[in-house]
């Protein structure tokens, strides 16, 4: 996190944690704005990578799961970045600059070192640039009836996109709608510093785990370290939500992701459920059916606090245990989990 910012936002009454906004004056409160209210929300806890040169989009397409040709200036993209045995290293939301071959990937933190590296391995001799802006530009996400009129009155006016990946660049910088009353605003350290009390006047300021929750409710997958390599894209639903393509080049791990589509192998998939514990719900926890007593059905991708008690959580479990077993967090001992529609369907 910028430093600046990150004083900033603590003279805003922000409890960081190892650059986290974790809340900032009751997270209790805050778990009922994030279900009722219009809510703001620093993103420090995602890196941003940035990539320019004539060559950055080729050296993109023959890298990434998703198609570069469909990123620009209106529309970004989910994607992932997987291994040659089509594991996924990390998923994440890939937008264009304003400048000619310019784009910005947005993924956890935590993985951004190791992706970056991994990456600039491949590049060579092509004509790319790629380094860390996270400092660089602040994220702010607002989400909540009021959060399309309050950007737009901060603009002056202007039309902002109400399309799931729709994006605007703007004087003020660059609105990415990511749900329905879901926005995500990246932009200099200085105008953040004027867009975060003005936001913050008619929108609750919260910390990071609920934008996590509302990124769960909407079906989103975000890959952390526990889950490397766990996962084709297919198992997070990332075909579901155009984060994959099925007729670009080749990149790594797409032989075996391709297969897998066309030969109907797929046996598992993410499911949204909501796990009734008092204990933290984390990512990379296993899960149990009676079927297959000890053996692991299932792994949880993403779990968060939910305003209605427990936990809600993203989990790739067998189709077959879904569909005739109650499915159990940590052992067969443990709470059962309560299956909840997500926002798409999956495929038959």
């Amino acid at each position: 996190m910028n430093s600046i910012w990150q004083t900033f936002l603590q003279e805003h009454d922000a409890i960081i944690e190892k650059g986290h906004v974790i809340h900032f004056k009751d997270s209790t409160i805050e778990l009922k704005n994030a279900q009722n209210d219009t809510i703001l929300v620093d993103l420090s806890n995602f890196g941003l990578i940035h990539f320019l040169g004539e060559e950055a989009s080729a050296f993109l397409q023959g890298q990434l799961s998703c198609d570069l040709r469909k990123v620009n200036h209106q529309t970004a993209q989910y994607g992932s970045y997987c291994t040659p045995k089509g594991r996924m290293l990390a998923s994440f939301l890939i937008w264009s600059g304003i400048a000619n071959n310019e784009y910005f990937m947005q993924l956890p933190s935590i993985l951004l070192d190791v992706i970056s590296k991994r990456l600039s391995m491949y590049i060579l001799r092509a004509k790319v640039q790629l380094d860390n802006c996270s400092d660089t530009l602040i994220r702010i996400g607002i989400a909540g009836s009021k959060a399309k009129l309050l950007i737009e009155e901060m603009l002056h006016g202007a039309t902002l996109p109400v399309s799931s990946l729709g994006t605007v660049h703007t004087e003020k910088g660059s609105i990415l709608c990511r749900d329905i009353d879901r926005y995500e605003i990246i932009t200099t350290l200085d105008q953040a510093i004027t867009i975060w009390p003005h936001l913050a006047s008619q929108a609750t300021p919260v910390g990071t785990m609920f934008w996590d929750w509302l990124e769960i409710k909407a079906g989103i997958p975000v890959i952390l370290p526990i889950t490397q390599e766990q996962f084709i894209p297919q198992m997070v639903n990332l075909d579901v939500i155009g984060g994959v393509s099925f007729h670009k080049g080749c990149y790594p791990g797409q032989e075996i992701i391709a297969r897998t589509q066309y030969l109907g192998k797929l046996k598992r998939r993410m499911y949204l459920a909501n796990i009734a514990s008092s204990q933290p719900v984390m990512a990379g926890d296993h899960l149990f059916t009676t079927e297959l007593s000890e053996q692991s059905c299932g792994m949880i991708v993403n779990a968060a606090l939910s305003p209605e008690g427990g936990f809600d959580a993203l989990a790739v479990i067998q189709a077959n245990s879904v569909e005739t077993n109650k499915i159990f967090w940590k052992s067969l001992n443990g709470p059962a989990l309560r299956m909840l529609p997500l926002p798409y369907l999956l495929p038959q």
